[in-house]
């Protein structure tokens, strides 16, 4: 019987290893996924939907019919904002929470495939728009690297079920952001695929027209590659898909080769950038430099305030397209409908996007990843810090504050060098390479030409190899 000490030591592909082996059930799997819930939850507040008796009747299943696979067997969570049958979707918002699923999103379908056991589902900020997780639906979501402190967002209740051992993988989407920040925060890798690579729902609107992407986050390289070889699309979904021929999982160990990286230390915006931030910087040019990397400082040759503002003119627009409908079905105006201030504020600007100005934002995008496309044939990576600071308390990141000048403020400051690979569709990855004298994790991030995403886990798994 695998206890769950044992549990928590194994990654996902360990513990689906053991299933095949015959050393432990998806049944056994389970209960020491549960077990871990109802232990460790109460206080994290990462999973706030429970799925048990289904869960168990498909683990069931699973053991009957000695399910194989990569990841098979293995307890497994999906992040509130996507659907799963009969189950709630408030996608972290007072405006949905009597919303119940009725069929599975495409990403969940793919993950079922892929013979994972589904029992949960994971806490989210409001509509995925902010980089902490403390809805007023739901609660904030605990830090288990470090209590009182955020876990980043918007997956941040994958994050903090992962990095707590209830799962060791769980899903996450990144938009701007959101799987990379709450890795940085939890201590974890997160890797947000090139876009196009990874299933989505049908509609543009669904990825914030390309912004978003979905994958997982894991506390092991393999788990990223076996994940995104799971996920991946095998032919084109509404974007370009990338040509790879080879299994991620089976090509992340290999050598990199000796490769030039940009590495940005100034923060976008001209914040500044906290010590701890850049100690882990020069950690990883140290590491990067032992391996024969060439380490140049420059920062990517684009106008961050410009593609900002074209990102955010998007992203408005799709929240506006969430939220109206909603209100329309309910007979709400926007004023007085169940909303936190910075979503209220957002869905207003979105509801005055002209499509002239739509259009205007891509053609802006479309010219930074021309220009990201031309700096990638001199440098194979760009090195950042994923943040600006390390782990915000809890509060310090108030999307319904009484001043969203404030919000606004510390949201730019605090974040800032993640989106642009959104806006790009490259491929970036977090990684845990450093913790302050405080105990709280610092990541660093690689970003890599569109379609580079084997050369992302092949560098992140050569480095923390290295560091540990």
């Amino acid at each position: 019987m695998l206890n769950n000490d044992e549990y928590e030591q194994n990654d996902a592909v360990g513990l689906a290893a053991l299933v095949q082996s015959g050393e432990a059930s998806a049944a056994e799997l389970l209960e020491c996924a549960i077990a871990q819930t109802e232990k460790l939850n109460p206080a994290l507040n990462a999973i706030i939907v429970k799925d048990y008796e289904a869960a168990r009747a498909t683990a069931s299943a699973q053991s009957a019919q000695k399910t194989t696979g990569l990841l098979a067997g293995v307890p497994f969570l999906i992040k509130d904002i996507s659907a799963v049958k009969g189950l709630p979707q408030t996608r972290g918002s007072r405006l949905f929470a009597d919303e119940i699923a009725e069929s599975d999103s495409r990403v969940t379908e793919r993950f079922r495939s892929g013979g994972l056991v589904l029992f949960g589902k994971t806490n989210t900020p409001e509509l995925c728009v902010t980089i902490t997780t403390e809805s007023v639906i739901n609660g904030p979501c605990d830090n288990p690297r470090a209590p009182g402190y955020s876990t980043g967002g918007s997956s941040g209740g994958a994050a903090a079920a992962v990095a707590a051992g209830i799962v060791p993988a769980a899903h996450g989407s990144d938009g701007g952001g959101s799987i990379r920040v709450p890795a940085s925060c939890c201590g974890l890798v997160g890797l947000k695929p090139s876009r196009g690579l990874t299933v989505i729902d049908d509609d543009i609107a669904s990825s914030w027209g390309g912004f978003s992407v979905n994958h997982v986050l894991t506390r092991t390289v393999r788990d990223s590659a076996a994940f995104l070889d799971l996920l991946r699309l095998r032919a084109a979904q509404l974007f370009p898909l990338p040509e790879y021929k080879q299994s991620y999982f089976h090509t992340h160990a290999a050598q990199p080769g000796r490769l030039r990286v940009a590495v940005q230390r100034a923060h976008p915006a001209g914040f500044s950038v906290h010590d701890d931030c850049l100690a882990a910087i020069d950690k990883t040019v140290s590491l990067c430099e032992a391996h024969g990397f060439i380490m140049e400082e420059l920062a990517p040759p684009v106008d961050y305030k410009v593609i900002t503002h074209a990102m955010i003119t998007i992203i408005n627009t799709h929240v506006a397209q969430v939220v109206v409908p909603q209100l329309e079905l309910k007979r709400l105006t926007l004023a007085d409908a169940p909303l936190e201030e910075a979503t209220r504020r957002m869905t207003a600007a979105g509801i005055k996007v002209s499509a002239i100005a739509y259009i205007k934002a891509l053609d802006v995008l479309n010219q930074a990843e021309r220009q990201m496309t031309a700096f990638h044939q001199r440098y194979d990576l760009i090195l950042s810090p994923v943040l600006a600071m390390p782990p915000a308390e809890l509060g310090w990141l108030d999307m319904d504050g009484d001043d969203m000048k404030i919000y606004a403020q510390r949201f730019a400051s605090y974040g800032g060098f993640a989106a642009l690979f959104n806006g790009t569709g490259q491929p970036s990855i977090a990684l845990p390479l450093q913790v302050n004298s405080a105990g709280l994790p610092i990541g660093v991030m690689f970003s890599a030409a569109w379609g580079q995403d084997h050369r992302l886990l092949q560098v992140a798994n050569l480095l923390i190899n290295e560091s540990n």
